[in-house]
């Protein structure tokens, strides 16, 4: 990316509206920083923007004061990027690309977080074009610094894609979750049914109660395995397990706690949980959890 940069005249970050003040990876502003900078935070439909000012100005406060709100697989929510990109570039120099007449931008960010759709989306409002780069559900689908893809031809715009960067260090236990809520780590590697109990923390405290509805239980609680039962039987997620006994083996129907686990992150990414803003506490400023070592 950074053997790119001479290339490039301006930087698209693309990160989640569920955690647009944490999560992002801050080598990109120290070793990115020099290029005019867009940080376009997508998938605003699954995010609570009850409090949309008041990120804005904590953003502002970093330094960042071109940041869009948007959803990347609608075309139409992403009319606004090139002409702001436009104007973001016609006020900065040029350096040593004045003569060139096209313009090259960077798209940033930390695993999937929708660059590629960004991407496929510009190309279909700009050009009539399909897509470009491989989109999906999971982080590492995008694996190299691929060659320029045009987005626009009045003015004439091309884009580098590139693969999904992390910090280097997670900033702290609580960020390393909501990294993994939004899909930036493959589930596995932090384990489903801690996420689903960190989720049901955060909707408990954020008074987020779609799930009671959703699944049909009797009230929020805070109990996970709890939960995870009953959307175990609602789902008929059970299996049978062999019981030893002291007159032979039994077999017991248990739920399928990681089966429900999943069910539950699946249906929170999929919003049908409702709108949920996961920097809450970091906008009102509460302490976060330990550092990660």
């Amino acid at each position: 990316m950074k053997s790119s940069l001479k290339l490039v005249d301006c930087i698209i970050e693309v990160h989640d509206a569920r955690i647009p003040l944490s999560g992002r990876n801050p080598l990109f502003q120290e070793t990115l920083g020099l290029k005019p900078h867009l940080l376009v935070l997508n998938k605003m439909d699954l995010a609570d923007l009850t409090e949309q000012q008041k990120i804005m100005q904590r953003l502002e406060g970093e330094g960042l004061k071109n940041v869009i709100f948007t959803n990347c697989l609608k075309d139409e929510n992403v009319k606004q990027i090139i002409p702001m990109v436009t104007e973001l570039m016609g006020s900065s120099p040029r350096y040593h690309r004045g003569e060139n007449l096209e313009y090259c931008l960077m798209v940033i960010g930390v695993p999937n977080v929708g660059k590629s759709s960004l991407i496929n989306s510009l190309r279909r409002q700009h050009l009539r074009k399909g897509k470009a780069t491989r989109v999906g559900g999971e982080p590492g689908i995008t694996r190299a610094v691929m060659s320029r893809i045009q987005v626009s031809e009045r003015p004439l715009m091309f884009l580098l894609d590139t693969p999904g960067v992390l910090a280097p260090r997670i900033e702290s236990v609580e960020t390393g979750l909501k990294l993994a809520l939004c899909g930036t780590v493959l589930d596995h590697l932090v384990g489903e049914e801690t996420m689903a109990d960190y989720l049901l923390f955060i909707l408990n405290r954020h008074q987020r109660f779609g799930y009671v509805q959703h699944y049909g239980l009797g009230s929020a609680c805070d109990n996970i395995e709890r939960v995870l039962k009953s959307v175990a039987v609602k789902l008929g997620k059970t299996q049978k397990v062999k019981v030893l006994t002291g007159t032979g083996d039994v077999n017991v129907i248990q739920p399928d706690y990681p089966a429900a686990a999943r069910d539950f992150l699946r249906t929170f990414r999929r919003g049908l949980l409702g709108p949920v803003m996961l920097d809450l506490d970091v906008l009102r400023g509460h302490p976060p959890a330990e550092t990660v070592p």
